[in-house]
Order: C-alpha cells, then sequence, then structure tokens
C-alpha cells in the first residue's frame, strides 16, 4: 500500500518525459542542419496550448542504412549522425500531443508542415529513433529568370534561360544514374503571360549537381510568370517554386 501511494504521489506531481522528434524526406534522408532543419512544435491536441518547439538538429544520417540496406522491424534507420529535436515535458497524466513539422526550414518557398500525434504517459520516454515524421516533396529554387528581372526584345524575340535547383527536402543531391536519379523526373516550366499559360518548358540536367535548364522563345512583350516543377512518378514527389519577369521593346 505504501508503494502504491508514493507511485500515486510521484505521478500527481508530475513526470518528466522524454520525446526525440525526427523529419523524414520521403525517399530520401533526414532533414537537419544543412537545410536549416525542421521546426518541431509540441501541442496539448485538447488545449491547443504550445508545450515546447525547437528545431532539429544534426546530419542527413547514414545513407547506407537509410537508401540501401533492407529495412527490418526493432532496427533504426538513424544513428548518431542523424538530426533530431529532443524535449522533456513534465506531465501529469496520459496526453495526447500533436506534433507539427515546418520543413526544410531553410529554404521556405518549399517548407511544408507534415503532423502526427502521439499518447504520452507520464514518465515513458520515447526515445532513440523516436517519432519519424515523413515530408514529401522536393526543394525546388528558381535560379534564373531573376525575380521582377527585366528584359529586352532584340529584332522582336529573345530566348530566355530556365535555370532551377532541385534538391530532396533533406538537400540530398540529384544527378543521372545517382541514388536520386534525374533521369527518372520531371522537370518543367509552366510559362504565363499576362496571366494566360502559354508554353510549358521542358528542363534537363545542367551538367551540374541538382541543377535543370531550359529555353523560353519569347516574341511578345508583357509580364511572364515561369512555375517550374519537379515531379516523380513513382513516389508521387513533387515540388514547386515560381518567378516573374518582365519582357519589353
Amino acid at each position: 500500500m505504501l508503494v502504491l501511494m508514493i507511485f500515486i504521489g510521484v505521478i500527481a506531481e508530475g513526470a518528466q518525459t522524454k520525446i526525440t522528434i525526427r523529419a523524414k524526406a520521403k525517399d530520401a534522408k533526414f532533414i537537419g542542419t544543412t537545410m536549416g532543419g525542421a521546426l518541431v512544435v509540441i501541442k496539448d491536441t485538447e488545449t491547443g496550448e504550445v508545450l515546447t518547439k525547437g528545431f532539429t538538429t544534426g546530419g542527413t544520417g547514414n545513407t547506407q542504412k537509410i537508401m540501401v540496406d533492407p529495412i527490418r522491424r526493432g532496427v533504426p534507420i538513424s544513428d548518431n549522425t542523424a538530426a533530431k529535436f529532443e524535449a522533456t515535458l513534465d506531465i501529469t497524466e496520459p496526453k495526447l500531443v500533436s506534433i507539427e513539422v515546418y520543413s526544410p526550414y531553410g529554404q521556405r518557398q518549399s517548407m511544408t508542415k507534415n503532423t502526427s500525434q502521439i499518447w504520452l504517459i507520464p514518465g515513458k520516454d520515447v526515445i532513440g529513433e523516436g517519432i519519424v515524421v515523413d515530408v514529401p516533396g522536393f526543394a525546388v529554387a528558381v535560379l534564373t529568370p531573376e525575380a521582377n528581372e527585366t528584359l529586352k526584345l532584340t529584332g522582336g524575340k529573345i530566348k530566355v534561360p530556365i535555370r532551377a535547383n532541385v534538391v530532396m527536402m533533406c538537400g540530398c543531391p540529384i544527378t543521372p544514374n545517382g541514388i536520386w536519379d534525374a533521369n527518372k523526373y520531371e522537370v518543367k516550366a509552366i510559362v504565363k503571360l499576362n496571366g494566360v499559360i502559354t508554353d510549358v518548358v521542358p528542363l534537363s540536367f545542367a551538367n551540374k549537381t541538382s541543377t535543370f535548364e531550359g529555353t523560353l522563345d519569347v516574341s511578345k512583350e508583357g509580364t511572364y510568370e515561369a512555375i517550374v516543377y519537379s515531379f516523380d512518378p513513382v513516389t508521387g514527389n513533387s515540388g514547386v517554386d515560381k518567378t516573374t519577369f518582365w519582357v519589353g521593346k
């Protein structure tokens, strides 16, 4: 009876409960410091109160373990190098928490919100591999034309280079025949003139890691928008970035 009373007293006063959160790019590795990390926000699901927040820090993890070795039950794919966010919560009873992950935080044009939920039990740590939140997509950044760039027609026409950087959400590189194979991804630019779609320009690997390029033939003045997307037909991963530019005489 005395032991039971002591146990009840400890629970009533609250128990330190550790939790580890990781953000993992779909079909790739963990999102860490090189991509600005993932912002993790842990909330009380019932009240919406923010219990803690912070960033995942660390590396992308071991490529062999994550991308090559067979996945086996009970065998973690993370190691000491894999980015994570660790927190300690003081709770007095089981609590359903919502985990919001905003990533990659260093590429805001590609940042998405992904969520998960878990019941936390006082004193029962969720550590080691912890909770792994899947983050689908590509991080796409248009390099040219630059935002609001002004170009001029020469002899009534101009060739406009469209160039973009495309990486996995963890920053993992894309190259022909690599682990993330440039030959298997569809990268295109949807072009609008004064708000109306006029062209779709294929972008091919530009002989530079994670870089794709194509050329738009322009013969009309106006405001142009280039919507560059990357799509993987196998996994469904997709990513988008946009730029606008002006063409005049």
